[in-house]
Parts: structure tokens; C-alpha cells; sequence
């Protein structure tokens, strides 16, 4: 039987690439493509996908981890991979967390990404190597590793927003943002602003500017 897959990504280019790759395959079938996050989860609950290959952002909207919670969130919902350039903690944790059954990246050759469809779309886990590495790092050294919230803190602390912006962007008092700030100097060991994006930026923590 036919792996059948949904292309979720706004870029037409990268679509027509997957498309190319994917179709390929003999037991691919990709039954739809579509250029929004929105689009993705109304198109998976269509009952025809069995895979759904997720970019992460999608421009202004709902992005990709969100759309995977609210995929994944259905009864015999299709698994979803996500496929991204994006590797930081941030990320991982975000399409993790919301159920996705693999995490690849867009540099994956060919025969990595066939795989991971395979692999997820038999039901287990499709991970990256690097992407398992940065996870099995976490578990290794749990005391020292920033949660999804205070890496959200100080991804919007790179961005330049204040204590009060951050409080009012996240749903926290001011108090929380503080809170997580001094968690944050602590496991990173520094003691500034500008030297915790430094010090999340050289440890892969933050995306680094383009």
C-alpha cells in the first residue's frame, strides 16, 4: 500500500523539490500540497493522509508546531514530520512537544528523508541525528538545560523586547519574566542580556540572524 503524503510548506519552490524527491519513491503518494499552516490542518482531517511533511514558519498565521498539536490532537490523525532548516532547542521542543513523530532537516539527502516517511508512517520515531543528539544532551543534563518557556523569554529578549513586552506577548507578569530571566543567567552563566543571547546564540539555542 502507498504511503499518502500532504506537503505543507509556503514556499512553492521547496514544495516542487519534495514533490520531485518524494514522488519518486514507488510507495509514495502525495495526495496534496498547501502553502499554510491552516491549510495543513484542514487538509489532514481529510481521512486520506497517512503522513504530513510540516514546515515550521509559514510567514504571518499559525505556525507549524502549533498546526502539528492541533493535527495530532484527533483521533486517527496521520503522523506528522516535520522538515525545517531550523535546529534550535526552541523548535525541537516546540514540534516535540506537540506530537510530531520525527524532525528532520531540509538538508537531509534524499534517501534520509524517504526514510524518515517510512519510519514515521510505521509508527515510530523519526529523528534526525543531530536533532536525537541535542534531545539526549537535555536528558543528560536536565538541571542545566533552559525550558521551552525561558527559551521563549530569551528568544523575545534577542529580539529586543522589554520585561513588559515580553510580559504582555507571553501572558506573564512582569514578576515571571524576571523569574525566568535570573533562571536563565544562571544556566548559562552570565549575567546581562546581551550576554545571554550571546551565550544561546553560540550554544545553538536561538536561531542566528540571516
Amino acid at each position: 500500500m502507498s504511503i499518502r503524503l500532504l506537503l505543507a510548506d509556503d514556499h512553492p519552490v521547496v514544495r516542487a523539490g519534495l514533490r520531485a524527491v518524494l514522488s519518486a519513491e514507488p510507495d509514495f503518494e502525495i495526495v496534496a500540497e498547501v502553502p499554510t499552516a491552516e491549510d495543513a490542518v484542514e487538509r489532514a482531517g481529510a481521512g486520506d493522509v497517512d503522513v504530513v511533511l510540516m514546515d515550521l514558519q509559514f510567514g504571518p498565521g499559525m505556525h507549524g508546531a502549533e498546526a502539528t498539536a492541533a493535527i495530532t490532537a484527533r483521533a486517527g490523525a496521520p503522523r506528522v514530520l516535520v522538515l525545517t532548516t531550523y535546529d534550535t532547542d526552541a523548535d525541537i521542543l516546540a514540534a516535540v512537544e506537540a506530537g510530531a513523530a520525527g524532525y528532520l532537516l531540509k538538508d537531509a539527502p534524499p534517501e534520509e528523508l524517504s526514510a524518515a516517511v517510512r519510519t514515521a508512517a510505521s509508527g515510530r520515531s523519526a529523528l534526525a541525528p543531530a536533532v536525537a543528539n541535542r534531545l539526549m544532551d537535555r536528558m543528560r543534563t536536565p538541571a542545566a538545560a533552559l525550558s521551552r518557556r525561558e527559551l521563549e523569554v530569551l528568544e523575545l529578549v534577542k529580539d529586543g523586547l522589554s520585561n513588559l513586552q515580553i510580559s504582555k506577548r507571553l501572558f506573564l507578569s512582569q514578576a515571571t519574566v524576571k523569574s525566568h530571566l535570573v533562571h536563565i543567567y544562571g544556566k548559562l552563566g552570565v549575567d546581562s542580556r546581551t550576554a545571554a543571547v550571546a551565550a544561546g546564540t553560540e550554544r545553538g539555542l536561538l536561531r542566528r540572524r540571516s
